[in-house]
C-alpha cells in the first residue's frame, strides 16, 4: 500500500487550508481583540486602585478567582498550559493527539484571562496552536483526520493563527515549516500561504491595515555603523542563551512552592496587581512598549529598569504555565536591548542618537531569531510587523551573528526543548501503531547519503521508500536509484512509531553514528 498525494488532493487540501484560514482569522482577530480591551480596561483599573483600598482588596481576590478558573481549565486540559506551540510540533511529529475542540475552547478563554490582566505574555503562541486546533478539526470533519492530510491541515491552522496574531502572513508561512513542521514540503507551504494569507485577510479587515509595530525611523543605518551589528548581535546572542536557560529553569523553581503546578498561575498574578499600579504603560505582551520606546528619553537607568523587570517577570509569566506565549515579550526584550545598546554608544560618541529606532527594529529580530533558532522567520515577521523592506540587510547581518552567538554556547531552539519536557501520551502512539503513515525526509548538501544508492543507505527496519521526489519529478524507487541533495524521500512507517523513524532517519542522513 502506498501514501501518496495526487494532483486533486492538493487542491482539496489548498481550499481546505483557506477554510481553515478563514476560521481561523476570525476566532484569533476576536482573540486578540479581546486581550486589548481586557489590558486596556485593567491599566484603568490599576491607576483607579492607586488611592482606593477597597479595590485593591477587590483586585486581588479577583486575581485568585481567575487563577483558580484557569488552573481548573489546565486542570481538565493540561495540553492548554504555556504557548501551545510545543503541543502542536509534537502533534504534527506524531507524538501527540489531541483533543482539538477541548483545547480550542479552553485555550481561548484561559488565554484572555491570564493575558488580559497585563501578564507578560503573548498572543502569539495561543493563537497558534487555536489555529492548529481548527485545522485539526477541519480535518476531523471532512473525514481526513488519518496521517499526512490531517498534519497538513494542522500545520496549516499554525500558519493562520500566527498571521492573524501579527498580522505577517508569509512570517506565518515561514514559521511552520522552519520550526514547527521542520520540512520545506511542497504541499505544507502552498496550504500554509493559503491559510494565513486568508487569515491575514480577515485580520486587515477587523485591525486595519497599519503595521502591527510601527516604529518610526528617520535614516538607514549607513555601512560604515555596520560593525555595531557584530557587537549588538553578540550581546543579543548572550542575553538569549540566559532567556533560554531561565525559561527552561522555572518549572523546578515554581515547584519548590510546593503548590499544584496547574494553580502556579497565582503568583504572577497576585504580582501583577502592584506592578500595574505603579508602571501601568509598561505591563502587557508588549505592543506599546515597543512602539514608544524611543519616546522615554535618552535615560540608561530607565531603561535598564525596564528591561530588569520585563525579563524577569517575562520568566515568571510564561514559567507558571498559564496560557499564553513568549513570542511578543521575546521581540520586546530585543526591542529594549536594542535601544540601551543606541543610547549608551550615543552617550559614548559613536552613534548619532537618531538610529535608535533602528537598532530597535534590528534587535527584535536578532534575539527572536537566536532563542528560536529560526532566523528567516525572524527576518521576515520583523519586516512584516514594522510595514518595510529597507531592513532586510542589517536584519539579516543581526540575526546570523546572534543565531551563532547562541550556536556557539549550544543553545537549542527554545520550543524543541519546551517540547522534550512534555509528557507524551503512550496510550495514543500505541493505537495508532496498527495504521501506517506517511513520512517525508529532505536530503540537504552534505548528507552522509548524498551520492549514494538506495541499496547502500543502511535504513532503519520495518520502514519503506515509496517515492524520491527531484524537485516536481517523482521517481520510483529502486535499489540503483542514486540520492541527490535536494531529493525529497517518501518513506511509509508505521504510525506509532513515527517520531522514533523519523529521528533515526535525521542521525542517518546528518551522519550520526
Amino acid at each position: 500500500m502506498r501514501i501518496t498525494i495526487t494532483d486533486n488532493e492538493k487542491v482539496r487540501l489548498t481550499l481546505e487550508g483557506v477554510l481553515v484560514g478563514i476560521i481561523s482569522g476570525v476566532i484569533v482577530s476576536l482573540f486578540r481583540w479581546s486581550i486589548a480591551k481586557s489590558l486596556k480596561i485593567y491599566q484603568d483599573i490599576y491607576i483607579a486602585a492607586r488611592t482606593n483600598a477597597l479595590l485593591i482588596i477587590a483586585l486581588l481576590v479577583l486575581m485568585v478567582v481567575i487563577a483558580v478558573f484557569v488552573g481548573f481549565l489546565i486542570k481538565k486540559e493540561p495540553n492548554i498550559s504555556g504557548s501551545g506551540i510545543p503541543q502542536v510540533e509534537a502533534q504534527l511529529g506524531g507524538e501527540m493527539k489531541l483533543n482539538w475542540w477541548s483545547i480550542l475552547w479552553r485555550k481561548f478563554v484561559g488565554g484572555i484571562l491570564s493575558i488580559g490582566p497585563g501578564l507578560f505574555l503573548g498572543r502569539e503562541g495561543p493563537s497558534i496552536q487555536l489555529g492548529a486546533s481548527v485545522g485539526q478539526g477541519i480535518g476531523d470533519l471532512t473525514h481526513d483526520n488519518v496521517g499526512v492530510n490531517q498534519r497538513v491541515l494542522i500545520a496549516s491552522g499554525s500558519a493562520a493563527g500566527l498571521a492573524a496574531a501579527f498580522s505577517a502572513p508569509i512570517a506565518g508561512a515561514m514559521f511552520v515549516l522552519e520550526e514547527v513542521y521542520h520540512n520545506f514540503s511542497p504541499l505544507v507551504w502552498i496550504t500554509s500561504l493559503a491559510s494565513a494569507v486568508s487569515a491575514n485577510l480577515v485580520a486587515l479587515y477587523v485591525f486595519g491595515l497599519e503595521p502591527v509595530l510601527q516604529v518610526p525611523y528617520q535614516y538607514s543605518l549607513p555601512v560604515k555603523y555596520y560593525w555595531h551589528l557584530i557587537v549588538l548581535g553578540i550581546i543579543l546572542g548572550l542575553m538569549g542563551r540566559l532567556y533560554q536557560v531561565g525559561t527552561l529553569s522555572m518549572p523546578s523553581i515554581f515547584a519548590k512552592t510546593r503548590l499544584p503546578r496547574y494553580i502556579h498561575g497565582i503568583i504572577p498574578l497576585l504580582l501583577i496587581v502592584p506592578l500595574g499600579m505603579l508602571v501601568p504603560q509598561f505591563i502587557g505582551g508588549g505592543n506599546s512598549v515597543i512602539i514608544n520606546l524611543d519616546k522615554y528619553g535618552t535615560s540608561l537607568l530607565l531603561l535598564v529598569g525596564l528591561l530588569v523587570m520585563r525579563f524577569i517577570f517575562s520568566l515568571i509569566s510564561y514559567g507558571s504555565g498559564l496560557p499564553g506565549g513568549i513570542f511578543l515579550p521575546i521581540l520586546n526584550l530585543g526591542a529594549i536591548i536594542g535601544a540601551i545598546y543606541a543610547v549608551f554608544m550615543n552617550q559614548i560618541g559613536l552613534l548619532p542618537i537618531y538610529f535608535e529606532s533602528n537598532l530597535i527594529i534590528f534587535a527584535m529580530a536578532g534575539y527572536f531569531a537566536c532563542i528560536s533558532k529560526a532566523p528567516f522567520t525572524a527576518i521576515i515577521l520583523v519586516t512584516e510587523m514594522v510595514g518595510s523592506l529597507k531592513h532586510l540587510m542589517p536584519l539579516a547581518v543581526l540575526s546570523l551573528v546572534a543565531y551563532i552567538v547562541v550556536d556557539l554556547m549550544n543553545g537549542a531552539p527554545i520550543y524543541e526543548a519546551l517540547k522534550e519536557r512534555l509528557k507524551i501520551n503512550s496510550k495514543y502512539l500505541n493505537r495508532v501503531s496498527k495504521f501506517n503513515d506517511r513520512l517525508e525526509v529532505p536530503i540537504y548538501e552534505g548528507s552522509s547519503i548524498d551520492g549514494k544508492y538506495i541499496r547502500d543507505i543502511p535504513f532503519p527496519k520495518n520502514i519503506l521508500v515509496v517515492a524520491v521526489y527531484r524537485g516536481e519529478q517523482q521517481l520510483i524507487p529502486r535499489g540503483d536509484t542514486l540520492i541527490k541533495a535536494g531529493d525529497r524521500i517518501i518513506f511509509m512507517v508505521n504510525a506509532g512509531q513515527r517520531a522514533k523513524i523519523a529521528r533515526k532517519l535525521k542521525d542517518l542522513i546528518n551522519g550520526i553514528n
